[in-house]
Order: C-alpha cells, then sequence, then structure tokens
C-alpha cells in the first residue's frame, strides 16, 4: 500500500473544515493552503519573535547614530519583511529535515511534508522561490542567517542543545540590523546573542513525543530543572541587555522602561507558565513576542529623545 493511501483516514481525522480553519487558510484553495501552512503564515507569532532582535539592533544603532527618522522608519520596513522572509524558509528548511519526526509527535503530525500532503521535491523548490524572492532585496540578511537555520534541524540529532543555536540564529538580526547602520560590528554588542530561555518553554509542549520519536531537546535533557534553567536564562538576557546599554549610552529611560519593564514581564511569565500544560508553553511563546513591545519602548523613547522627535513631553 503506498504511503499516501495510509495517510488518508489520518488525514481525514486530523484536519478541520475550512470554516473552522484559522485566518486565512480558510480563504485560498486547497491547494495553495498547504504551502501558507508551510511558512507558519497563518502563526505569526514566530515571525515577531524573529523581527524583534532586528528592531532592537536597528533602534540602538539609530540611538548611537543620530539617524534620521525618515530613514529609521524605511529601514525598519525592510528589516519587518525581511524576518517574514527568514522565518518562512526556517520553518520550511526544518520540515523538510523533520518530517518523520514530525509524524510521530502530536502537535506537529499535521503539517504539509509530515501528512504527505507536500512532496519534498515541491518544498526544495518552494524554498528556492523565497530566497529568489528575498534575496533580490535583502541578501545581505539572508545569506547570515542562512546556514544558521540550516543547521538547526540536524542539532536536534546531534546534541540536547538545539535551543541555544536556534537562540543565535534568530537573534542574529540584531547583528545585522546594528552592522546595517553603524558599519561597524562592536564585538562586546555580541552578549546580546545570550537571550532569554532560547526555545526551550516552546520545546516542553512536544516533551514526551521528544523522548518516544528520538529528538534531542534542552526541554527533555533538563527534565525537572526547566524551570530554574529558564529563569537563570531569563536573568542572563535582562544582564546582557543592561550591559549593551551602558555600552551604548543609553538613558534612564532605556533602564527604567526595557530593563525594568522586560525584568517584570519574565517574572511573570515564570509565575504564571505551567510547564506540564502545552496549552501554557505555546501561550508563554505568544506573550515572549508581547514582551519584545516592552523592550523596544525604552530604546525608542531614547532614540526620539536624541532627535527631539519625541511627540509628547514627559
Amino acid at each position: 500500500m503506498s504511503r499516501s493511501s495510509e495517510k488518508a483516514p489520518i488525514l481525514h481525522k486530523s484536519f478541520p473544515a475550512p470554516a473552522n480553519l484559522p485566518f486565512p487558510l480558510g480563504l485560498v484553495s486547497p491547494g495553495v493552503r498547504p504551502y501558507l501552512e508551510l511558512i507558519r503564515f497563518h502563526k505569526p507569532t514566530g515571525t515577531i519573535l524573529m523581527f524583534w532582535p532586528f528592531a532592537w539592533g536597528l533602534t540602538m544603532a539609530a540611538y548611537h547614530t543620530s539617524l534620521d527618522l525618515k530613514t529609521f522608519w524605511t529601514e525598519m520596513s525592510k528589516f519587518l519583511i525581511a524576518a517574514f522572509i527568514v522565518r518562512g524558509s526556517a520553518c520550511t528548511i526544518n520540515d523538510i529535515f523533520d518530517r518523520d519526526f514530525d509524524a510521530g509527535v502530536e502537535r506537529t503530525k499535521g503539517r504539509p511534508l509530515a501528512s504527505g500532503r507536500v512532496s519534498v521535491f515541491a518544498a526544495v523548490v518552494y524554498l528556492i522561490v523565497q530566497y529568489i524572492a528575498g534575496g533580490v532585496a535583502f541578501w545581505a540578511a539572508i545569506a547570515q542567517l542562512l546556514p544558521l537555520f540550516i543547521l538547526y534541524p540536524l542539532m536536534k540529532r546531534i546534541t540536547y542543545w538545539p535551543q541555544a543555536w536556534l537562540g543565535i540564529a534568530m537573534n542574529f538580526g540584531l547583528v545585522i540590523s546594528w552592522v546595517a547602520i553603524t558599519n561597524e560590528v562592536d564585538i562586546q554588542l555580541l552578549t546580546l546573542l545570550m537571550v532569554g530561555s532560547w526555545d526551550t518553554i516552546y520545546a516542553c509542549q512536544d516533551r514526551k513525543d521528544d523522548v518516544k520519536v528520538g529528538v534531542k531537546s534542552t526541554a527533555v535533557m533538563l527534565g525537572d530543572f526547566v524551570r530554574p534553567f529558564t529563569f537563570s536564562c531569563a536573568v542572563l538576557f535582562v544582564s546582557t541587555l543592561a550591559y549593551a546599554g551602558i555600552l551604548n549610552k543609553q538613558t534612564p529611560y532605556f533602564f527604567y522602561v526595557t530593563i525594568g519593564g522586560t525584568s517584570l514581564h519574565l517574572i511573570w511569565q515564570y509565575i504564571t507558565v505551567d510547564l506540564n500544560s502545552p496549552d501554557s508553553c505555546g501561550l508563554n511563546f505568544i506573550r515572549n513576542g508581547h514582551m519584545g513591545w516592552v523592550t523596544w519602548a525604552g530604546l525608542m523613547i531614547d532614540y526620539l529623545v536624541k532627535i527631539d522627535k519625541l511627540p509628547f513631553s514627559f
């Protein structure tokens, strides 16, 4: 019996009717739908998390160089598009490598490649199209990030620390945006690559299935020590962020809003997350995207004050 016929009953039970599909999947044809799913078009949180390091690095660089506001927003728009392209292509790469693993995990078994709705050949062609589309305008960002994301799925097979690698890959946008504006590499600024709890809490959603299928992750390795570990990473993130602020000569606005607000948000997440609940871990992932606004706010206030463009006064 062919693979497609073996999968048919599962597909019939696993996929919702168009009326129940998340936006915008219900608005497109069944033939197009799997390709939007492949880049997680209906799940924008990953793009948001990919975008924030670009935004943080850009805003710190804009403050450092007193960049004019028009150029700032132009660059911000470019980096938002770059984040979307890089995230979508990274998801495609991940699903190509992990299609067999995904088929054995409850949360991911319905993904297009794992379920057989998209062939590997079609996914590779789709990936190349994404790189061609994005490479014309954002070749520098994509060329620098591509090797990092190609290696991420392989890390799950050779180390229990793939989340550390993913953290570096996702936050390398900070370095890219900083260099794009300043034309210099500040080595000390690389401390900001030590970001939060990486992807460990998100990985807690799949711990039981990951053990069954043989996927390595920090969440699997740490077991009951995930909570203190992620708290330590959060402290490290805030500390390195504060250190970067000192290096960049940020003002008290940055330390009150960015450092204070980010600290409170992380404490709230730490208190409220239930690591044994996949839904709670998934919600925490979304809240990290929300936290990006808080981290960025202090940077933006500092920048606007410096160039005398703040629309209100304190």
